[in-house]
């Protein structure tokens, strides 16, 4: 199982499962999702209270499970804990897939997933901060009394806008994996698609500061905590939550907030769509498509280029 799971599963089906996943070439962060939305349903099922964590903990009521049991869990994640339409569909699937398994496996006779529809396709306009509230979260200092800390969170808040990276693809990188002189970093996203980015020079330098004053520590991890082991993608959202805090900031925001910024923000200063989905790493431009839909400045450009009504003499 990947580092960034914090507490490693303690049912042994999902344990096997997991297992199975890695070995088809998953990637450790995927695998590690999977099996915490597999988690979370038994602890539905376990009626452990809302908040408290299902990590580590076996859950014997998972093999029992049927197609209500499902249903009850779904409604219970869209209309009590307010989860979205595309987050309850990727927990559809890792349950579709653990089902499948346990099938497979002759663990169980049927899957209780076989008819389960899930809910629609959220067909939502990604949310973008404003330039001058970027610039004012990034001048933010997180607040910590250790120097070397403030050093190294400035360089993860200033790298998630300057790349448009993931913060799970954050928390993977290594040390080798940056070169400040050419100024790229090589990133492995989903799927195990590797891409090169490019990042600003402000964002090397500040890459170069924390680097001057990290722990010294055998993890290979770019960033590393007090323990000097490398940080989780859940220690990256802490951090931005933090930082998001003391700016002051009213509109809500997460790390996925600055990736949507930066490709609007490339966008709207003339960047092309292709260089923009090759440096998110999406593998179709279509998807890449949905920023010109929110970067208004974009259609404006497009519209005075196009539009021959201004450019008539007799107007």
């Amino acid at each position: 199982m990947p580092r960034q799971r914090s507490v490693f599963p303690a049912d042994p089906l999902i344990v096997e499962w997991a297992g199975a996943m890695h070995g088809r070439g998953r990637s450790p962060l995927s695998v590690a999702a999977y099996a915490g939305d597999v988690e979370l349903f038994g602890a539905f099922l376990g009626k452990l209270p809302k908040g408290q964590s299902a990590h580590g903990k076996p859950w014997p009521q998972l093999l029992k499970a049927n197609r209500s049991d499902l249903i009850r869990f779904i409604q219970e994640l869209m209309s009590n804990r307010g989860y979205s339409g595309s987050a309850v569909r990727r927990k559809i699937a890792a349950l579709r897939s653990f089902y499948r398994f346990l099938r497979r496996e002759n663990k169980r006779p049927d899957d209780p997933t076989a008819d389960l529809e899930p809910p629609k396709r959220d067909k939502l306009l990604p949310k973008v901060l404003k330039e001058p509230d970027v610039t004012r979260l990034l001048r933010t200092s997180a607040g910590w009394k250790t120097g070397w800390l403030k050093v190294r969170d400035r360089a993860i808040m200033e790298l998630l806008y300057a790349s448009g990276m993931r913060r799970a693809e954050i928390a993977a990188l290594k040390i080798s994996d940056v070169d400040l002189q050419t100024r790229t970093i090589r990133v492995m996203g989903k799927g195990r698609k590797q891409r090169l980015v490019v990042i600003n020079r402000t964002t090397a330098d500040a890459i170069r500061s924390y680097l001057g004053v990290r722990p010294r520590t055998p993890d290979e991890s770019l960033f590393v905590g007090h323990s000097g082991r490398g940080l989780s993608s859940r220690h990256v959202w802490e951090i931005f939550r933090r930082v998001h805090a003391l700016s002051g900031l009213k509109a809500p925001a997460s790390p996925h907030t600055l990736r949507h910024s930066f490709a609007t923000h490339l966008l709207e200063h003339g960047v092309d769509l292709i260089t923009i989905q090759e440096l998110l790493g999406h593998a179709s431009v279509a998807t890449t498509q949905i920023y010109t839909n929110v970067s208004m400045e974009h259609k404006r450009r497009a519209y005075d280029e196009a539009h021959p009504r201004d450019r008539q003499k007799d107007r």
